[in-house]
């Protein structure tokens, strides 16, 4: 069996749309225990009575160790495969995000969301496996709505996660209490999923690796995986690149997850579930604007080649630098939320157009590159936590990731590909469409299909 070229979104038949499906869902709720503990922030701050040192510390805590969690999880899939590290990840990511539940200090608190974080490191997994069962013409697609889907997760927890502790505390519970009730919710839900992951994806279109391997069959990266994959990638001037750009648009994503629910609050004077809806409304855009950018990015592809692909990053990175700084000048909560969805449409599609670059930068070192530019979010989230640290104010933090952003965008343009690097991938993505047996412009036109 090889890679499918189209996407059958009702389909369950395939292992590619198997693992399409669970991707996107085992993401979505990894995504979703991350930042389950950020819209209660403000009943956590009134308990544990933090000051904003402390806060900054949890903001920076929450995404800090993901960075060496990405940099690793890459070649643990090169090495054992998709399946089983997307399996452990949430099994065992479970226990921070029901243990954080049990922590009545600050520092016991800090030590929790620092470990909670570690699950951010599915992305990668998400990224690789959807990379691995899809051909060149629509890997661009399947990266981005599964990671876009996944993504929502963020948002949902901003929103759902307030009304979860008001369910809670309806039963007369008190406030200390419930919400760390609400938090057995994401943690259940992550052991539900790793079950089913477990019993229902596989490695690749041609079965597990191990088997694979164990017959003497050659997987793609053509190596057994591990730090070898790890070194080819750091090489490549190309993922660092994409290292800064990624860090400017999904590490602002993980900022702003962080800090909007507050942010409304403190500002605004909104009440928490108010406050939630707003926050939320960024993280839902990932529902379609990361799906979109990797779509435009593989049409964009059809027509210009890979040179498309990052001259459309560079344009979103762009709008979301100048997106930012509006944010940070706003004064209405109603405002606030229409610059806040105008700069994360740019910032969403970004992290779209970022992965479809990915599988095409060096496909012998896979894992490695996913997990370096993965990482490179978070390194830009960790980075916005500690310029607000630094100048004590969100809006004012705004102002300046916008004007980073700017700069950072032409970090885009300067990925660059050899015309035998091109001509390679050009005939891959030839013979794709003559599997899939259409033209180029049917082919790419009819990428995500109904069933």
């Amino acid at each position: 069996m090889s890679k499918a070229t189209s996407i059958r979104l009702f389909s369950l038949a395939t292992p590619q749309m198997r693992a399409f499906h669970l991707t996107w869902l085992a993401f979505f709720v990894c995504f979703f225990a991350w930042f389950a503990v950020a819209p209660l922030m403000p009943v956590i701050k009134g308990e544990f009575g933090l000051n904003k040192d402390q806060l900054a510390n949890i903001t920076i805590a929450a995404v800090a160790v993901t960075i060496f969690g990405r940099l690793i999880i890459g070649p643990l899939c090169d090495k054992y495969g998709p399946r089983l590290v997307y399996t452990l990840l949430l099994v065992l990511g479970a226990v921070p995000v029901i243990g954080i539940a049990l922590m009545h200090s600050y520092m016991g608190f800090l030590v929790m969301r620092l470990a909670i974080g570690v699950i951010g490191a599915s992305f990668v997994i998400t990224q690789y496996h959807t990379s691995v069962m899809f051909a060149p013409n629509v890997v661009g697609t399947a990266n981005a709505a599964t990671a876009g889907w996944g993504n929502a997760g963020g948002g949902v927890t901003q929103s759902v996660m307030p009304l979860v502790l008001a369910a809670v505390l309806s039963f007369g519970i008190e406030k200390t209490m419930g919400w760390r009730v609400a938090m057995l919710v994401p943690g259940v839900l992550m052991l539900v999923v790793g079950w089913l992951y477990w019993k229902y994806t596989q490695d690749c279109p041609e079965g597990n690796y191990r088997d694979l391997r164990a017959q003497g069959i050659e997987i793609e990266s053509g190596k057994k995986g591990g730090w070898a994959v790890f070194a080819a990638a750091a090489a490549n001037y190309r993922v660092w690149m994409l290292f800064v750009t990624y860090a400017c648009c999904f590490g602002i994503e993980l900022f702003v997850h962080g800090v909007a629910a507050s942010y409304y609050v403190d500002k605004f004077e909104l009440d928490l579930k108010s406050a939630g809806m707003a926050a939320g409304s960024f993280g839902l855009l990932a529902l379609f604007a990361r799906a979109v950018g990797g779509i435009i990015s593989d049409r964009v592809a059809r027509i210009k080649g890979l040179d498309a692909r990052t001259l459309l990053l560079f344009v979103l990175m762009l709008g979301e630098g100048l997106g930012l700084m509006w944010f940070s000048t706003t004064e209405t909560a109603a405002m606030a939320v229409i610059a806040m969805l105008a700069f994360g449409l740019c910032t969403h599609m970004a992290c779209g157009a970022t992965y479809a670059l990915v599988p095409f930068i060096d496909r012998k070192s896979l894992g490695g590159v996913a997990g370096i530019i993965g990482a490179g979010g978070n390194v830009g989230a960790v980075a916005a936590g500690f310029v607000l640290k630094g100048t004590g104010d969100v809006a004012h933090t705004f102002a300046l990731l916008g004007g980073f952003v700017t700069v950072a965008s032409l970090c885009a343009i300067a990925v660059r590909f050899s015309a035998e690097h091109k001509a390679r991938e050009e005939k891959l993505y030839q013979e794709a469409i003559a599997q899939r047996g259409g033209t180029p412009a049917v082919a790419a036109g009819a990428a995500l299909e109904a069933g």
